[in-house]
């Protein structure tokens, strides 16, 4: 830890709001961006959740040691936050109305989506996850994005490994059928 981030850290823990105005300004660019791209398509979430990251952050900031950077401790502090995210909503009910559709593989005949540029892949892929059921694209968010194994996203949901399983597949059927049609 730097010298600076030290006396910051000091200053925000005898409660001087300068200090405390200055580490939001000076970490809440970082945390926001990631924050914001763990949970595209629900952007209306983002500010409560950057909100909790620096709540978490003031209440351990007295325990904090130092061995890592400010900023990549308050990135741990947001990528623990986003799980807690996914792990409540998964654990919720499946939408009875949900579309099953065909689970074929997903990912078949997305080799001709490579002649669009990077922006347009991103803007429709957006669109298509904000159209699924919260709990399908917070599923495929976490699994493909966040790289979690169905293995731990079971344990960390309390769904069996094959429900877990299915309900990717269900999302992953479903959002190829909203990409294609």
């Amino acid at each position: 830890m730097k010298a600076g981030e030290q006396e910051l850290i000091a200053a925000v823990l005898r409660k001087d709001r300068k200090a405390t105005a200055e580490f939001v300004a000076l970490y809440a660019d970082s945390v926001y961006s990631y924050v914001r791209h763990r949970l595209l398509p629900r952007t209306d979430l983002v500010d409560d959740l950057v909100q909790d990251v620096f709540l978490a952050a003031w209440e351990s900031l007295p325990s904090y040691r130092g061995d890592s950077p400010v900023r990549a401790w308050l990135l741990g502090i947001a990528r623990h936050r986003v799980g807690d995210y996914y792990r409540g909503r998964l654990r919720e009910p499946l939408p009875a109305d949900a579309e099953i559709g065909d689970t074929a593989d997903p990912e078949a005949g997305f080799g001709l989506e490579e002649a669009l540029d990077r922006e347009r892949l991103r803007l429709k892929t957006k669109e298509v996850l904000e159209s699924l059921p919260e709990i399908y694209s917070i599923a495929l968010l976490w699994r493909y994005w966040e790289k979690c194994s169905t293995r731990e996203m079971a344990a960390e949901t309390g769904r069996s490994e094959k429900a877990i399983e299915r309900i990717l597949s269900r999302a992953r059927a479903l959002f190829k059928k909203r990409w294609n049609g």
